[in-house]
């Protein structure tokens, strides 16, 4: 019998492809690969036609923004040229022992603002304000003030927006950056009145019509330097210039310290012409021509909690004046000689303290005192000249203690009762003020 192999079977299984077989099927795969290659030229010509009509959509819907957004834009800016309007209402009840008509500070002449506020109800000084930015360069701000005096312009100034490196030019009516307090509104003060060192030197604060220039410098801490060139018509300084008749120089550095905590330290000097000055009080026929210089210095200290309603501030300033110059006969009680020589040295320096233990509710403590030392006259006609008008300080200190205690309902309202032992002369005084202090519609933020 012939053996049959492994092999032989699977040969006999196989059948021979046939050559016109193996080309059908080539053909079919080519026509197959075609359409492929047809499908996807049309899935990516319908992608590519879609992807430009969503293009086109989204530019037709980005111009569509744009105009409306230049709509919006008109309306913002022709709305910027409206000024915005702050009123700041602020009344007060003041009660003293002795007659305010007879306030005088001993050693020291005063301005004819320095005097004491009405005694009663009394409008205070409320003030409105308007403001807006001129245009792209520019920023102006108008303040009246209110009084029982009547109404005056506190400030009128245009300010620089847009100058580079850090300058800033003001010009108009402005309050000095002489010193810390001065130029704050009276509403912005923590006590209901000013330190008495501002009540001697500057009739309670300085302001005139004129010029400022100052500069911050790009460094990690606070640098600020700063120059003011004025009229001189108020006091200390007065009278008409033909040119300038008073000029001041500030700097101004500060930082943070471990979060939180910041501090500022401030050092100014103003220099004035002081021609034909009358003076108020117990210094009446008093009239001085000469020249003044003021050195200044103040440091603030601020502590802040995060996530507490706790704040705390130390304030400081202290002020040394230097008086050269001549005074005049000005009523028919002066005794001969009609002029005599007037060499002054004033100094004085308040601190106090101000903490809010909540949302609502702060007190403070502030402490004044003040020296004078005028020239002892050299006979004793000038001697009568000065001495019944209490010019000459004899040693004395005039010192002041005050305390305050104060409601926010928020942080548009505000209630303070303030109670002041003043020993400004020898016969001392309790002073009691209750303040109301209201702010309505826009209202900038205050400075540090």
């Amino acid at each position: 019998m012939k053996k049959v192999t492994l092999a032989m079977l699977i040969g006999s299984c196989i059948t021979p492809v046939s050559s016109s077989f193996a080309d059908t099927q080539v053909e079919q795969l080519q026509q197959q690969l075609n359409q492929l290659k047809q499908d996807y030229e049309t899935r990516i010509k319908a992608l590519e036609m879609g992807l430009k009509a969503a293009q086109i959509a989204a530019q037709k819907q980005e111009e569509e923004e744009l105009a409306s957004d230049d709509n919006n834009l008109q309306v913002i800016n022709k709305n910027a040229f409206n000024p915005q309007i702050s009123l700041i209402l602020n009344g007060t009840y003041s009660d003293y022992q002795q007659n305010p008509d007879n306030y005088f500070i001993q050693g020291f002449p005063l301005g004819s603002e320095a005097s004491l506020a009405t005694k009663g109800f009394s409008l205070g000084e409320s003030e409105i304000t308007l403001s807006a930015n001129i245009d792209q360069a520019f920023y102006g701000q108008l303040t009246l003030a209110f009084s029982d005096d009547g109404v005056g312009v506190e400030e009128a100034f245009a300010q620089t927006t847009a100058l580079a490196n850090g300058l800033t030019l003001k010009m108009g009516r402005f309050f000095s950056g002489l010193g810390y307090l001065n130029g704050q509104h009276a509403h912005a003060w923590d006590f209901a009145d000013a330190p008495l060192i501002y009540r001697v030197l500057f009739g309670d604060q300085y302001g005139d019509d004129g010029l400022q220039i100052s500069y911050i410098a790009p460094t990690d801490l606070f640098l600020e330097f700063g120059a003011e060139w004025f009229a001189g018509s108020s006091f200390p300084a007065s009278g008409t210039h033909s040119g300038i008749g008073s000029w001041t120089g500030f700097t101004k550095i500060g930082g943070d310290f471990y979060q939180n905590h910041s501090w500022q330290l401030g050092l100014s000097h103003w220099q004035g012409k002081v021609a034909t000055r009358e003076n108020t009080g117990r210094a009446l026929g008093f009239i001085f021509d000469g020249k003044d210089k003021i050195n200044a210095l103040d440091f603030v200290y601020k502590w802040s909690p995060n996530q507490s309603q706790q704040r705390f501030k130390l304030q400081f300033e202290y002020f040394d004046r230097n008086e050269q110059g001549i005074i005049n006969k000005n009523s028919i009680d002066f005794t001969p000689p009609a002029i005599a020589p007037l060499s002054g040295h004033q100094k004085g320096w308040y601190a106090q303290t101000i903490y809010h233990f909540n949302r609502q509710w702060r007190v403070g403590l502030r402490y004044d005192q003040l020296a004078s030392q005028l020239r002892r006259p050299a006979n004793i006609s000038e001697f009568n000249i000065f001495a019944p008008r209490n010019l000459i300080s004899n040693g004395y200190h005039p010192k002041r203690y005050s305390t305050i205690l104060e409601w926010h309902a928020s942080e548009f309202s505000r209630i303070r009762l303030q109670y002041n032992h003043d020993q400004s002369n020898p016969q001392s005084d309790n002073q009691l003020f209750l303040q109301y202090t209201f702010s309505l519609g826009t209202h900038g933020a205050h400075s540090y």
